[in-house]
C-alpha cells in the first residue's frame, strides 16, 4: 500500500516486454517476500474479543478489520496500549518512515547498478497528458545517432505507450502498477533487469501520471524531471509543491498552444521557484520541436556526471 494516499501497488504489477510479449504478474511472491525480509506491511485480519482484552480499546464481538503493524501476529501484551490506542494503531507514521527508508536502501542499490553500466537513469514525472510519452517520442528520434536511449514505461494499464516508443526503435519495458499511484525502487529493479539497459546507455523512465507520490520516492535515478503543460493551470506549482521541489528541472511543454490559452508562464516559473529556488525552466513544445535543443542540451549535460553515459 502507499502510505501517502492509500492505494494498493504490489498484488497486481506486471512487467511486459512489447517486443517479445513476455509478460511477469507480482502478486503473492511479493507479499511473501516482505515476510521474509521482516518488511513492515498492512493487511486484514480477525480479533477474538476474549484474545485481545487489554488491547487499548473496546471491541463489541469477534470480527475482522484492517490494521497496520509489524509482521509478528498474536494478542497484544499486556500494558501496550499508549494514550489510549493500540501500539498497532500508532505505527502508522512508523510504518511510513520505513517503507521510506526501505525503498532509499534499494534505491541505493539501483544507483550503484546504474553506475556500475554508466547508466544515466532520468525519472520523468508529470500529471496526466502533460506529454511525456511525446516528449520521448520526438527525443528517441531526434537522437538515436547520438544517444543509446532505452525506456521503463509506467501506467496503471495498458501497454498503450510502450508500444509507441518501441515504435521508434527504442527498447522499452511497460511496467503497469493495477491500483497503484507510482513507480518504487524495487519495481525500478525489475525493470532494469528486464531491460538490461548496455554500458553506457541512457534510461528514460516515464512513471505513472501523478504530481504527489512519485516526488517521494527515490528509484536510484540520476534526476527528477517534472513536465508541466500549459493546459494545466500555472499555479500546479504551489498546488502540488513536493513535486516541484525533488525535481531538479521543470519543462513547461505544449507552448504552441500558448496563444489560445489564458496561462501566465513567468507566474507559473515564479511559482515553481517559490518552492525551489534552484530548479531549471525550459520551456519546450515537443509537437514542433520548438525549444527542444535546450532539453537536448541539457540531457548531454548529464552524461558529466557518468562521462561513459550515452556513447553510440
Amino acid at each position: 500500500m502507499c502510505m501517502t494516499c492509500g492505494c494498493s501497488d504490489t498484488e497486481t504489477i506486471t512487467l511486459t516486454d512489447p517486443a517479445t510479449g513476455k509478460a511477469i504478474t507480482l502478486s503473492k511472491a511479493e507479499h511473501d517476500r516482505a515476510h521474509a525480509l521482516g518488511i513492515a506491511h498492512d493487511h486484514g485480519h480477525t480479533h477474538d474479543r476474549d484474545a485481545f482484552r487489554g488491547h487499548g480499546h473496546d471491541h463489541p464481538d469477534d470480527h475482522a478489520h484492517d490494521h497496520v503493524h509489524e509482521h509478528a501476529h498474536g494478542p497484544v501484551p499486556a500494558g501496550a496500549a499508549i494514550g489510549g490506542q493500540a501500539k498497532g494503531h500508532t505505527r502508522t507514521m512508523a510504518l511510513e518512515e520505513e517503507v521510506l527508508a526501505k525503498n532509499r536502501l534499494l534505491a541505493e542499490r539501483n544507483r550503484g547498478w546504474l553506475a556500475g553500466r554508466g547508466v544515466v537513469a532520468l525519472n520523468l514525472m508529470s500529471s496526466p497528458g502533460a506529454g511525456k510519452t511525446t516528449l520521448l517520442e520526438r527525443t528517441i528520434r531526434d537522437l538515436k545517432e547520438e544517444l543509446q536511449i532505452h525506456v521503463i514505461e509506467g501506467d496503471q494499464a495498458t501497454v498503450n505507450d510502450a508500444a509507441r516508443i518501441r515504435a521508434t526503435g527504442c527498447k522499452v519495458i511497460q511496467i503497469n502498477t493495477g491500483t497503484g499511484c507510482h513507480l518504487d525502487a524495487e519495481m525500478l529493479a525489475r525493470g532494469l533487469r528486464e531491460l538490461d539497459p548496455p554500458f553506457g546507455s541512457v534510461v528514460m523512465i516515464e512513471n505513472v501520471g501523478n504530481l504527489v507520490c512519485p516526488a517521494l520516492f527515490d528509484l536510484g535515478e540520476q534526476a527528477k524531471v517534472v513536465i508541466l503543460s500549459v493546459t494545466e493551470g500555472e499555479d500546479k506549482p504551489i498546488k502540488y509543491p513536493h513535486m516541484f521541489k525533488a525535481s531538479e528541472l521543470m519543462v513547461i511543454n505544449k507552448i504552441d498552444l500558448l496563444p489560445y490559452l489564458q496561462f501566465d508562464i513567468e507566474r507559473c516559473i515564479a511559482f515553481a521557484r517559490e518552492v525551489n529556488p534552484a530548479i531549471r525552466v525550459l520551456r519546450v513544445s515537443a509537437q514542433t520541436g520548438e525549444g527542444m535543443d535546450a532539453w537536448y542540451g541539457w540531457l548531454r549535460s548529464q552524461r558529466h556526471e557518468r562521462p561513459h553515459a550515452g556513447v553510440a
